[in-house]
C-alpha cells in the first residue's frame, strides 16, 4: 500500500487509456474534496463538470477505500438534506522532518494536516550522525505510541536548506562539513521502508501554505522564510516552481543596495544581512543574548527598542525584494514566514508597508504566512500526503531528489 500511495500522481492523459483518464478523474475528485471540504456530491458535479453518476461511482470508490468519510448532512435547504463528503483524517499519515542550522522538527501529520505529535530540538549545527539517532528516535516514539497508523504511513518527507554544509555563516563550526559528503537520501531509506521524499525547506513551507494554508485564497504566491539563513518558494497557479536549477525561490542571493554610505555604494547579498542568525548578533553587539527566536519575545524594554531597530533597517531591503518579485514573477501574494515569532513578523511587515505605495496595484499584497514556525516541517510531510491524495502538488522528483549541490556551478 505504501509504494502505491508513494508513487501514486496525476498522470499525464496525452494518449491515456480508460484506466488512466479513471484515475485522473478520481485524482480531480478528491482534490475537489480536499479543498472545498466540506462539499456534497452535487456541489463536486458543478466543480468538476463530471456528471452526477460518474460522481457516484468515484465517491463511492474513495468512500471504500477510507481516503474520504460522509461527514454530516446539511440541513436548511430544500428536499432531501445534502451528504457532505470530507477527507478522512485517519486515510493516511506523514512525518515531516525539517533540519536547519538552529533546529530539527519532526511531525506525525494526518491526512487533513492535523499535527498528531511533535518532536522539536532547538540546538544549532547539529551534525548527521546526531540528526540520523534523533530522527530514528522520533519516528520509533511515534509507532510505539501509536500516534500514527504504520500500515496507513503515506512516507516520511524532509525539509533542508541546500548547501547545509557548504554556505559561511555566523558560528558555522568546521565540523558541519560533514553534510557536503553525507548521503541523507539513503541513510533515511535505511531508517523505513516507507518512501522517502526530500525538497528545500523554503519550497516545503510554500508547499505546505498551499495545501493546508493560504492556498485556499491564493493559487500563486511567493514565500519568504525568515529562518537561520533567508529563503524563497514560488507556487505559480496551484504548482511548487522549482526552475531548471532548483534554484527558484532563493532570495537570498538578490543583491541590495546599502545606502548607509552613499559614497561607498556597496551592494550586498540580502542572505548575508538579513536572517535571524543577523539579528542575534546585531542584538549581541549591542549587548543583548538572544540564541533562539522565543527569547526575541522576552526581552526588556530596551531590547525591543533594539528588535524594532533592526527591523525597520531590513523592511527598507524586504521591500525592495517585494517589488523586484512583483515585476519579474507577478504573484497573486507574497507571503512572509518562517522562525521569526509572529508577532515579530507582523511588526517587520507594518515597516515594509511603509515603503509600499499602497496606490500600486501592480504589486503582490503582503500578508503574514499562516502556518508558522512548523511550515517547513508541515510542508515535508506535505509532501507523501500529496501524493497519496493525488493533490496538484505532489512531484515524482522529490522522490529521487537529494539536496543540490550547485555552489560549483553558480561559480563556474
Amino acid at each position: 500500500m505504501n509504494q502505491t500511495l508513494g508513487a501514486r500522481l496525476s498522470p499525464d492523459l496525452t494518449g491515456a487509456n480508460v484506466e488512466d483518464a479513471g484515475e485522473h478523474n478520481r485524482a480531480v475528485v478528491l482534490r475537489c474534496i480536499h479543498r472545498q471540504a466540506p462539499i456534497s456530491r452535487a456541489e463536486i458535479a458543478r466543480r468538476t463538470g463530471f456528471t452526477k453518476p460518474a460522481i457516484a461511482r468515484i465517491v463511492d470508490r474513495l468512500l471504500d477505500e477510507g481516503l474520504i468519510m460522509e461527514a454530516r448532512r446539511r440541513h436548511g435547504l430544500r428536499g432531501q438534506p445534502a451528504i457532505e463528503l470530507e477527507i478522512n483524517p485517519d486515510a493516511c499519515f506523514a512525518i515531516g522532518i525539517n533540519i536547519d542550522r538552529d533546529h530539527l522538527t519532526i511531525l506525525a501529520v494526518d491526512a487533513v494536516g492535523n499535527v498528531r505529535a511533535r518532536v522539536h530540538h532547538e540546538k544549532r549545527f547539529i551534525l548527521p550522525a546526531e540528526f540520523l539517532q534523533l530522527t530514528a528516535d522520533a519516528i520509533s516514539h511515534f509507532q510505539r505510541s501509536r500516534l500514527i497508523d504504520d500500515a496507513r504511513l503515506a512516507g516520511i518527507g524532509l525539509a533542508m536548506p541546500d548547501w547545509l554544509g557548504e554556505i559561511s555563516l555566523l558560528g558555522k563550526p568546521d565540523t558541519y562539513q560533514e553534510w557536503t559528503s553525507f548521503d541523507v537520501r539513503a541513510a533515511l531509506e535505511n531508517l523505513t521502508q516507507h518512501p522517502v521524499f526530500i525538497e528545500n525547506e523554503a519550497n516545503a513551507a510554500a508547499l505546505a501554505e498551499l495545501d493546508y494554508g493560504l492556498g485556499a485564497e491564493s493559487s500563486s504566491f511567493f514565500y519568504i522564510a525568515i529562518n537561520a539563513c533567508p529563503g524563497g518558494g514560488l507556487v505559480l497557479d496551484g504548482n511548487g516552481h522549482r526552475g531548471a536549477m532548483g534554484l527558484s525561490g532563493e532570495i537570498g542571493w538578490l543583491p541590495i543596495a546599502d545606502d548607509r554610505d552613499e559614497k561607498a555604494h556597496k551592494v550586498q547579498l540580502l542572505g548575508e544581512i538579513f536572517s535571524l542568525f543577523f539579528l542575534y548578533d546585531f542584538l549581541a553587539r549591542h549587548g543583548v543574548e538572544v540564541s533562539v527566536p522565543h527569547d526575541l519575545l522576552t526581552l526588556d524594554a530596551q531590547g525591543r527598542r533594539l528588535v524594532s531597530q533592526w527591523l525597520k533597517e531590513m523592511s527598507a531591503h524586504l521591500a525592495v525584494a517585494v517589488k523586484h518579485i512583483g515585476m519579474i514573477v507577478d504573484p497573486d501574494a507574497v507571503l512572509v514566514g518562517g522562525r521569526l515569532p509572529i508577532r515579530i513578523v507582523d511588526e517587520l511587515l507594518r515597516y515594509v508597508h511603509e515603503h509600499l505605495d499602497a496606490e500600486d496595484t501592480n504589486l503582490p499584497s503582503l500578508h503574514r504566512a499562516s502556518l508558522g514556525e512548523d511550515a517547513s516541517a508541515m510542508g515535508a510531510a506535505v509532501m507523501p500526503m500529496a501524493a497519496a491524495l493525488m493533490l496538484a502538488s505532489a512531484d515524482a522528483a522529490q522522490r529521487t531528489r537529494s539536496p543540490l549541490k550547485n555552489m560549483d556551478r553558480l561559480n563556474n
